[in-house]
């Protein structure tokens, strides 16, 4: 049997969401730690980095509940929202047209220089700075092509770059530059990009959001083609929702989304449990 955990996109409320769900479920008896293979993608690409190197994961959700000092929503992310929805419509249902365009909106915004990025996500990440023995997969969308990228261990990639462009939303976040290219958020393919668990057995996915709408592919589409009996996918629930909103980026919704997804934990515990002890 081989495990896989799947941590999906959903801005700053999602990394709190997810480290509410991952610390509550395992009061519950539920470990996903214990995955062999970690996959992350844009807030989940933080998540995935930070469990999979071994951090306490009960300290990180508690770091997620500490009063917000001076932090604020990014500039821009209305129009970035806007703006990804007028690719969706122009892209058509061409998934390649449609990173193309998004590529292009992250390299001619203005955004926050990318060293202050990386030393953000460095504060995030704390001691996760190398790549871990177990398996960790995050994803990424070359600038230059569209064409969309999975960094491991073996990519040659700083584990810190890697993540930092993972969760580099275009029009946000500056594109992270990686072995001399540009690079930006995995999101752009799908919010969770469930589909790279497909050699594992048993798969458990977080998704603080399942649709991005246009040609990105949905938690749905990818799930379908793996099967529904081998992977379990938990989704914020209505408490969650009206919590967040749509305000994903807000950090002022860090600390209610972070205990909206430990409170959640109890009611899917179950759930999680199955996905992760079921025969293979």
């Amino acid at each position: 049997m081989r495990r896989a955990l799947v941590l999906g996109g959903g801005g700053v409320t999602g990394i709190a969401w997810e480290l509410g769900m991952l610390a509550g479920l395992a009061e519950h008896g539920v470990d996903l730690s214990t995955a062999d293979v970690v996959i992350g993608t844009s807030a989940g690409a933080v998540v995935a980095a930070q469990l999979a190197c071994g951090l306490d994961i009960r300290r990180c959700y508690e770091a997620q509940l500490a009063p917000v000092a001076g932090e604020t929503a990014p500039r821009g992310a209305t129009l970035a929202v806007l703006k990804l929805a007028w690719a969706s419509i122009r892209a058509g249902t061409d998934g390649q047209a449609f990173r193309e365009r998004m590529c292009r909106t992250a390299l001619n915004a203005k955004t926050s220089p990318e060293e202050e990025r990386l030393r953000t996500v460095a504060g995030w990440l704390g001691k996760a700075t190398e790549w871990p023995a177990r398996r960790l997969l995050i994803t990424a969308v070359d600038t230059a092509s569209g064409e969309f990228t999975v960094f491991d261990a073996a990519s040659g990639a700083d584990l810190l770059r890697a993540v930092a462009a993972s969760s580099s939303g275009p029009g946000v976040r500056p594109p992270i530059t990686i072995g001399g290219r540009r690079y930006t958020d995995g999101g752009i393919r799908s919010p969770v990009n469930l589909d790279l668990a497909e050699d594992c057995s048993n798969v458990v996915a977080l998704a603080p959001v399942t649709r991005a709408g246009g040609p990105v592919e949905s938690v749905e589409q990818q799930r379908a083609r793996l099967g529904a009996s081998q992977v379990v996918v938990i989704t914020p629930d209505q408490a969650t929702r009206k919590v967040i909103g749509t305000r994903l980026l807000d950090p002022a919704r860090r600390a209610p989304a972070a205990r909206a997804g430990h409170a959640q934990a109890a009611a899917v515990a179950d759930l999680a449990r199955g996905g992760w002890q079921a025969d293979s």
